[in-house]
């Protein structure tokens, strides 16, 4: 196909954990915008498993083309979730790296949306990496636009914030109190 007869092209990234909301309406919206196509991806890396000290698989590992499955009918369920039934995206299940697999699917895309990591076990660098390495323009979604919630090691960095300012303005007088709060 030409690339002056390719439709716009939005890719968003669906995550398995949020399933991408912001994301993905925000990206319904742009390719709508544009009399274009919205392709939803989902990458996926199978688990790993561990070998026993014999050196044998400790269970049985789980067929790749299951696998495979249930991660397109888990990412249909969430598109359709998200997006209702009559969503009109196309669907792409990837088995990689998060990374490498989202660069891959936008090599030809006008635009690549994806969320913000949200947890402590995720890169918190992946978007940073794929804005950086990305053939198209991307647009990331920050936790506090997509509405999810404060992670516990945020909140836990406000609190010692919190704590580090409350003993450094009391340091070096004994007996100080902070003002009370205004008495309702």
């Amino acid at each position: 196909m030409d690339e002056q007869q390719q439709p716009y092209t939005v890719v968003v990234g669906v995550s398995a954990t949020s399933k991408s909301p912001t994301a993905l309406v925000w990206a319904r919206a742009q390719a709508e915008a544009n009399d274009g196509r919205l392709v939803a991806v989902r990458v996926y890396q199978p688990t790993h498993v561990p070998g026993a000290p014999s050196g044998t698989a400790s269970r049985i590992p789980q067929d790749p083309a299951a696998l495979h499955a249930q991660q397109q009918a888990t990412l249909e369920r969430d598109v359709a979730e998200v997006l209702g039934a009559d969503h009109e995206a196309e669907l792409r299940v990837v088995r990689g790296g998060k990374r490498r697999g989202l660069l891959d699917q936008a090599r030809d895309a006008d635009l690549l949306v994806i969320d913000a990591p949200r947890t402590a076990s995720m890169s918190p660098l992946l978007a940073h990496r794929i804005v950086y390495a990305a053939s198209c323009p991307v647009v990331v979604m920050p936790p506090s636009i997509s509405g999810a919630p404060e992670s516990a090691l945020s909140r836990s960095a406000k609190a010692v914030g919190r704590a580090a300012l409350r003993s450094a303005g009391t340091s070096g007088r004994p007996g100080y109190r902070p003002p009370a709060g205004p008495v309702d």
